[in-house]
């Protein structure tokens, strides 16, 4: 019985020797020809955002590890933050690149559960490339996920708690925080910097509105100290001190210029210029920018200004003109920190002298310079002022990373607790609310008779890859641990028991305070849910007008 075989067209092949000396042909554009389409396309693009997202798997939960990261210019960052992590990695991989784009979306709109959100659509993508390994069509296995995280979000709803939000009763909020914090760098502070976030947000937040401005909160940090000597201040910190060392070092009643013009005399245009053949023309002129100066000083101290902050630089001869019109003066103000101060102080900004009155000088109770121990930095701290919603963190450690790791730790446990001002409903953490949703798709996906069911079903499976992978990372069995949660919750009804990853003893996260706002945790299901509908729509990529193979 003949057979016949297609040989491959060799018009354009090269032939090659290896380092042995065994020929070997090269066929031109033979990656164009094997270039996969369709399904194959579909499975190759999920194995490549699963690769990224089982490389942050280890990073979630209290238990997770850090990793680090080295920069081009070779800076080096310590985070098991799953968008810091993502975000400074370099993916080439368009696909993967779509992850990167959800942990941001994540971090944007609820500011935690970055490395969760990842963590889920990874082990979506796999369930998804199982069923597609048995035959069932990308789209089918988009659309049961699509009902299943309906009937998860619907169940979030059932399970979840109100808890009471007050100014009086911080309780819950400090729960909500620590929950937060548990697993970050700066957990050996974590009562401090969890007092912190709470007390940020309750400052500027507006309960009757459940609105919290995140405008009026200022993160700033110091290299020094440690990180128990982080505060926060009611107020204003500017990484700048006074003009003149000679002046004052605390004032009391600020009476505050705020200005966004320069302390020097009007320059001649570009297209002009200015000759001075002589002494007495030269002498001339230093008394018309002397005079200059006194007018523009008088000008501030007519207004009733005592400081003056002005976003640009003023030379030797107005410094010293300043000192001696005793008006401390501040320069070299960033156009971020001007708009700050003058929310903070009630105070508007002015562009020109000419402009200057009583009613847009800004006012604070206190302003006095920040030292440091032995060392010659300095800050000034803007204390009591007119608004008292603006608040500034400061943050204390021994080196930059510690630093910026606690800065991240400390927006994330900020935005869960703005969370719960805008919708104090919550779920329980350690996977609990990941296993009772599991459990409930599991149910209805028994009452569905369509291929549905398969992808309801794989969705379930997913949602129990959290809380396997927590307790993979505080090493206990997963699978084991998983199953026993999982029949404890079904036997006893309780959607509060989930993984106890501190071996404290009990899996109910109710009384271990382990808490997660209801809405991040329903925009985790819906993102990562969304994210993998669309990369199971994807059946090729194009570049530069072009298809791009694997």
């Amino acid at each position: 019985m003949s057979q016949h075989m297609e040989m491959p067209d060799l018009s354009n092949a090269i032939v090659a020797q290896d380092e042995m000396g065994r020929p070997f042909i090269i066929v031109r554009d033979q990656g164009q020809k094997t270039r996969s389409h369709g399904i194959e396309a579909v499975k190759s693009h999920i194995l490549a955002a699963r690769t990224v997202a089982n490389l942050v798997k280890t990073s979630l939960g209290p238990r997770g590890l850090d990793k680090i990261l080295i920069s081009p210019d070779g800076d080096i960052t310590i985070t098991n933050d799953g968008a810091t992590i993502l975000s400074q990695m370099e993916i080439e991989n368009q696909i993967a690149k779509l992850l990167v784009e959800l942990s941001k979306s994540q971090d944007d709109e609820i500011g935690d559960g970055t490395t969760g959100v990842v963590v889920l659509a990874g082990a979506l993508l796999e369930q998804a490339l199982e069923l597609i390994e048995k035959g069932i069509h990308p789209i089918k296995i988009a659309n049961g996920f699509d009902q299943a995280c309906g009937i998860a979000v619907t169940h979030l709803d059932t399970v979840a708690d109100e808890v009471p939000v007050s100014r009086e009763d911080r309780t819950n909020l400090l729960k909500a925080a620590r929950t937060s914090l548990g697993s970050k760098v700066v957990s050996k502070a974590h009562e401090k910097f969890a007092n912190i976030a709470v007390d940020a947000v309750l400052s500027v937040a507006d309960l009757d509105r459940k609105d919290v401005d995140f405008e009026l909160i200022k993160v700033d940090g110091k290299v020094g100290g440690a990180l128990e000597d982080s505060k926060l201040i009611h107020g204003v910190i500017i990484d700048k001190d006074m003009s003149h060392p000679q002046m004052p070092r605390e004032i009391h009643d600020a009476k505050i210029a705020i200005l966004t013009c320069p302390f020097e005399p009007p320059k001649p245009k570009t297209k002009h210029k200015l000759d001075i053949n002589s002494v007495e023309e030269f002498r001339r002129l230093q008394t018309y920018e002397h005079d200059k100066f006194i007018e523009m000083i008088d000008m501030v101290k007519e207004a009733g200004a005592n400081l003056v902050i002005c976003q640009w630089g003023f030379d030797d001869e107005a410094n010293h003109l300043l000192l001696q019109n005793k008006l401390p003066a501040v320069r070299w103000v960033g156009g971020p920190e001007i708009e700050l101060i003058a929310i903070a102080t009630n105070g508007r900004i002015v562009p020109r002298f000419e402009d200057l009155t009583a009613k847009k000088l800004g006012t604070a109770g206190t302003v006095r310079e920040l030292e440091f121990g032995t060392t010659r930095d300095r800050m000034l701290v803007i204390e009591d002022c007119a608004n008292a919603k603006a608040v500034t963190v400061f943050i204390r450690g021994s080196n930059k990373m510690i630093i910026d790791e606690a800065k991240r730790a400390l927006h994330d446990s900020i935005c869960v607790v703005r969370n719960l001002v805008k919708d104090n409903r919550v779920v329980y953490g350690g996977g609990a609310a990941e296993i009772s949703c599991a459990v409930k798709v599991s149910e209805e996906a028994d009452k569905h008779t369509g291929i549905d069911q398969y992808a309801m079903r794989a969705f379930a499976s997913a949602l129990d890859s959290i809380p396997m992978a927590l307790a993979e990372n505080s090493g206990l069995q997963p699978i084991e641990t998983l199953a026993t949660i999982k029949s404890k919750q079904v036997k006893e009804n309780n959607s509060r028991l989930g993984v106890d990853c501190l071996g404290n003893g009990t899996n109910d996260m109710k009384e271990l305070f382990v808490i997660d706002p209801l809405i991040g945790k329903k925009q985790q299901f819906q993102l990562a849910t969304q994210l993998t509908r669309m990369i199971l729509k994807i059946n090729d990529v194009i570049v530069n007008g072009q298809q791009s193979g694997y």
